[in-house]
């Protein structure tokens, strides 16, 4: 066992043993699982679904979502951090979407099917044929309007959060969405991502984000003890661009944590991405 692994399993277990007991309440699920086919991209996939502990009480309701993309490994990390930070009222309440995969196995294959596009050059490394497109049809079209139709959810209130390769697919997600003018997502979470993937086909974000006309928040992240050229230096070019737009509705926040690597980064990322732009809570 690794060592990033056995901390991950020191803090899962530390937090769901410090958390309030909310699995059930009044007889409801908190927690859901459930698979769902995909018409987009011909495969299943696993999707855990946390509701706030107040959900139930509160019948009137609406919550933003999160949708968290590596949800084999992160849902369990974050479902329990933020049980335990909207208990303290450190964040505000959301309802947590992990999307998985069969497996852990199946997870570290099949991401680099679905977060990249487009297809992969031979200077990448990684043989795709990019379908992140086909990922986020299943996310938009298929899963989301699932959720929505299921549970109280603010259906102008969502965030989509990933790691590396998911954060490559968050920002390319975010492109997408400016590119056909949808309004998918309010809040991009995107830590540590891939952005020197395919010539750097994400540096064209600083230009299309300075023609948006709509409300949006982006948080990128990085870790300081990454690799200095291919990691943190695309990140904080990435950033400088946005911000020297100084763009009208974009609430954009780029934070490089000096003292992590690339493993540590996600859960602090995809933690104070959630505060900052959905809020503390009351």
């Amino acid at each position: 066992m690794s060592a990033l692994t056995r901390i991950a399993f020191l803090l899962i277990i530390f937090l769901c043993g410090c958390s309030p007991k909310n699995k059930k309440e009044d007889n409801h699920e908190a927690h859901i699982k459930f698979i769902q086919y995909s018409e987009s991209v011909k495969d299943t996939f696993y999707i855990d679904i946390q509701l706030p502990a107040a959900y139930f009480k509160n019948p009137d309701k609406k919550y933003p979502t999160a949708y968290l993309v590596d949800g084999n490994f992160y849902f369990p990390m974050m479902s329990a951090i933020k049980e335990q930070y909207e208990f303290t009222g450190l964040m505000k309440s959301v309802i947590l979407v992990g999307i998985g995969y069969k497996s852990f196995q199946m997870m570290d294959s099949l991401r680099v099917r679905d977060y990249l596009y487009p297809r992969a050059l031979p200077s990448d490394e990684v043989i795709t044929d990019g379908g992140a497109q086909k990922f986020l049809d299943f996310i938009t079209q298929e899963l989301i309007p699932k959720v929505d139709a299921e549970y109280r959810t603010e259906k102008d209130n969502k965030a989509l959060l990933g790691h590396s390769f998911g954060g490559y697919f968050v920002l390319y997600s975010l492109l997408h969405q400016l590119q056909n003018k949808r309004n998918d997502f309010r809040t991009f979470i995107s830590a540590s991502p891939s952005l020197w993937y395919n010539n750097f086909y994400l540096n064209q974000l600083p230009d299309l984000l300075g023609k948006n006309q709509q409300d949006l928040n982006v948080f990128v992240s990085v870790g300081g003890k990454e690799d200095p050229v291919w990691s943190v230096k695309p990140v904080t070019d990435l950033s400088d661009k946005v911000q020297e737009k100084r763009i009208k509705g974009l609430q954009f926040q780029s934070r490089v944590y000096n003292h992590l690597n690339h493993m540590d980064v996600a859960v602090l990322a995809f933690t104070m991405g959630l505060q900052g732009f959905m809020g503390e809570g009351k």
